[in-house]
């Protein structure tokens, strides 16, 4: 069997380095916010190429504590594509603000920038951009909207680590970049983690407030804010791993070119772009028949994945919240199936992906 992914193939190559760490942070007696915290903010930050980073609890929390940071008002509207990952509307509707969504380009399934301008209104406060499977979104036109209309930007790039737009990473285009170490991230912890960077000293500040109670020296806190700190553990097997990000990357980029060479042309592929560093952190095709294609290659010994079955306009947790339709999305979310693609899958497993599924009628 082709496993989707094995995290424990997967991180293999760290163990022992893991285990190093992992008994120096025992040894310290410090396990909240100490040097390996220090370390993974100041090193990723400077990975991104913004000045600073603030490690948090989750992607999720990241979003969140970005979307606090700037002090926008209760229902205050927030744009975002309608074919995210539901913890990006989530974050929204938690800061209280209203998430309105834009449906993606079918090709590259990041947020129309073509579409944005029609959505934005005189409570329109913010652009909340997903960079989807490991592609960043297409930036210029986004920011040339942004400083037309006055508005923030935040940049969800939990699938994203190292993609880059016109050589430019994700994460440094906004007002803030907000990451999840989910474990099958490009890069990945063994729990939750996340991170937000950004170029301002005076919002990452007030981020490091909201992460710790809304306090900068113990037992006084200065505003109303959350537990949401990266581990001390699980920041240390991240200074690890991000020591073999771009070797990871270029894995993933090595199987993707088997793909988009080898995979027949029936079947919906990602399309590529001189502007557009891809990093893959999904390899996903589109195919009418999807649920039999999965089934074929599942008889066939092949895992696949769906991200995501379910458009969040669907869930029934928004059906307050989204009432309009997104036939783009919805026809993605119908028809998108992820390929293995992780950092232990092999040449062999992938062009074996490619001979079984160009056989399937």
């Amino acid at each position: 069997m082709i496993e989707y992914e094995n995290l424990g193939k997967l991180n293999s190559p760290f163990f022992e380095e893991f285990r190093r760490s992992f008994d120096n942070t025992l040894k310290s007696g410090w396990y909240i916010l100490g040097q390996n915290v220090d370390k993974f903010e100041q090193d990723f930050s400077e990975y991104i190429g913004v000045e600073h980073g603030v490690g948090v609890a989750s992607g999720l929390d990241a979003l969140l504590l970005a979307l606090q940071a700037l002090s926008l008002e209760v229902g205050d509207e927030v744009i975002v594509p309608s074919n995210t990952y539901i913890a990006t509307i989530i974050a929204i509707t938690q800061a209280g603000l209203k998430p309105v969504l834009v449906e993606p380009d079918p090709q590259t399934y990041n947020i129309d920038p073509n579409k944005i301008e029609q959505s934005i209104s005189n409570r329109t406060k913010a652009i909340m951009v997903v960079h989807l499977y490991g592609k960043s979104c297409e930036m210029d036109p986004i920011l040339a909207l942004c400083k037309q209309y006055n508005l923030n930007l935040i940049e969800d790039c939990a699938q994203s680590h190292g993609a880059m737009y016109k050589n430019k990473k994700t994460g440094s285009f906004g007002d803030f970049g907000c990451f999840s170490f989910y474990p099958t991230k490009n890069l990945g912890a063994l729990g939750d983690a996340g991170a937000i960077v950004c170029k301002d000293e005076k919002l990452a500040n007030k981020v490091r407030l909201l992460r710790n109670y809304g306090s900068s020296r113990k037992y006084h806190n200065e505003v109303i804010g959350y537990n949401s700190r990266l581990d001390e553990v699980q920041a240390g097997f991240l200074n690890i791993k991000l020591q073999a990000l771009d070797e990871i990357t270029n894995h993933k980029r090595i199987l993707a070119e088997l793909y988009l060479k080898m995979l027949d042309s029936r079947f919906v592929k990602p399309v590529l772009n001189d502007d557009f560093f891809d990093v893959y952190h999904i390899f996903n095709i589109r195919y009418k028949e999807r649920d039999k294609l999965k089934s074929y290659l599942f008889e066939n010994g092949i895992q696949t994945e769906i991200h995501y079955p379910v458009a969040p306009h669907k869930q029934k947790a928004m059906k307050k919240i989204c009432k309009d339709d997104y036939p783009i999305s919805e026809e993605i979310h119908k028809t998108t199936l992820s390929l293995p693609i992780s950092f232990f899958h092999t040449k062999e497993d992938v062009i074996r992906v490619c001979e079984v599924i160009n056989e399937f009628v």
